[in-house]
């Protein structure tokens, strides 16, 4: 969000040179690729950027920045080291910081994950969302009451500090899942809808962006439900988005919530209406021009179809889905899209090959899943080795399955997703009947000790 006392970053803009902002920002995705970072880069960040708000970009931009321009400092660049940005950021008072589980990362990725898991609890998107309205910095005063904000005018800052949570929110869940995030992100998605409500943007552009950031906001905050086992709530969460994106007209945030009310429907067991939501996902996403989002909605609508035992209608929505992601990633894939790469396409076929009956081929998906999988993805890296667990034990290899799912276990003090947890007990339930076998034996003895429900 823009601050009075922003010093715009004329390094920075000097190395965009000629190039626009969309131009340049296209350049960052596609050095983030060449080196295996995903990062959602955009016009607006690139915007943000020159004007001096985002003053240390995190590890993932420094590392394509870096890349991007070889010899050269972050300094060189424009920014301040990261201890100044701190430094700066703890002489600001703020509410004492929510603990925060040890994990066994090192290095730069515990670093990260620590403070932006503290940013997020002290000064992240509900704190941003209150400052623009002008109500303050805690949590609770996130929620402007009718009156409040029907007096406020909505303009550049308010729709920042939404899609800054969007954002925020988004890669707190990669990194740790989402039991522990999901009663925070619902301050700022009130604040986003009391934003809407107050309905005076002073643009056009503002007022569709308002309601772009609101829509993924509720879909952002409907996963972590979905993903933390509160299903009634994620199917809410995403109504709300749906409804929002028809009453702008916005097709991207249509498919993107047709594409998780797919998912939730699967895992909610209405197999039927995966397909059909899925579906519905690929007639908005026709007219976007990315092939990757065609291709996640395709494997949608092929797991609902496995759901329902239909062998033939699997398969040929699975042979769609891989020609749509052999077409490439391009500019016009969706910035919520940044996990779905390669790793992705194969679990998704696992889990396909799941349902139908197919243990063994499912396993061999979900290995390949697991070793092309970035371990900045904790929570998909951890929920992939659950399912390898799963399969290898269905497939008759109990002895790997145990140590799929040791793995598993190991980075569960990192990553709080009630979604793992009922992987890992479909994987007891399997390994069950091996029980005698020493190396079953002590997974099933550390799964008891470390298992919340138990």
């Amino acid at each position: 969000m823009a601050s009075s006392r922003s010093v715009p970053n004329l390094a920075f803009r000097r190395l965009r040179a000629q190039r626009s902002p969309g131009e340049f920002a296209a350049a960052v995705r596609r050095a983030a690729r060449e080196i295996g970072e995903q990062v959602a880069c955009d016009a607006r960040y690139i915007g943000r950027v020159e004007a001096g708000e985002i003053r240390c970009p995190n590890y993932a931009y420094e590392r394509v920045f870096l890349h991007m321009f070889p010899g050269l400092t972050l300094r060189d660049l424009g920014f301040l080291p990261r201890e100044q940005v701190r430094g700066r950021a703890a002489r600001t008072p703020a509410p004492a910081p929510a603990p925060v589980p040890a994990t066994n990362h090192t290095g730069d990725t515990s670093e990260e994950s620590d403070v932006l898991r503290r940013a997020f609890m002290t000064t992240g998107p509900a704190t941003v969302v209150a400052v623009s309205l002008g109500l303050g910095g805690s949590a609770e005063a996130a929620v402007p009451g009718p009156r409040e904000a029907g007096s406020r005018r909505v303009g550049e800052a308010e729709v920042s500090a939404v899609e800054e949570a969007v954002r925020r929110i988004r890669l707190l869940d990669d990194r740790h899942g989402a039991d522990g995030l999901y009663r925070q992100a619902a301050q700022p998605l009130r604040a986003a809808y009391a934003l809407l409500d107050a309905g005076t943007p002073t643009r056009r552009s503002t007022a569709e962006r308002l309601h772009t950031g609101a829509g993924e906001l509720s879909i952002s905050v409907g996963w972590l439900a979905h993903d933390s086992g509160r299903f009634d709530d994620a199917r809410s969460h995403y109504a709300e988005a749906l409804a929002t994106a028809r009453v702008a007209n916005d097709p991207a945030v249509e498919a993107h919530a047709f594409a998780n009310t797919s998912f939730l429907a699967r895992d909610s067991g209405r197999y039927r209406e995966a397909v059909r939501a899925a579906q519905a996902g690929l007639r908005a996403a026709a007219q976007l021009g990315s092939s990757r989002l065609l291709a996640l909605l395709s494997l949608r609508e092929a797991a609902g179809w496995a759901k329902v035992g239909d062998r033939a209608g699997c398969e040929r929505t699975l042979t769609r889905a891989v020609a749509y992601f052999d077409r490439g990633p391009s500019d016009a894939d969706p910035e919520w899209m940044s996990f779905f790469g390669e790793p992705e396409l194969e679990a998704q076929k696992a889990l396909c090959h799941a349902a139908l009956g197919d243990a063994r081929r499912a396993a061999r998906h979900v290995y390949r899943a697991t070793a092309l999988q970035d371990p900045h993805f904790a929570r998909n890296l951890a929920l992939y080795r659950a399912e390898l667990a799963t399969n290898l034990a269905r497939a008759g290899a109990p002895d790997e399955a145990a140590t799929a799912g040791h793995q598993a276990l190991d980075l569960l003090d990192q990553v709080q997703s009630s979604r793992i947890h009922t992987r890992l007990a479909a994987t007891v339930r399997a390994l069950l009947p091996q029980r005698r076998l020493p190396e079953v034996a002590t997974f099933l003895e550390r799964h008891a000790a470390t298992d919340p429900r138990a």
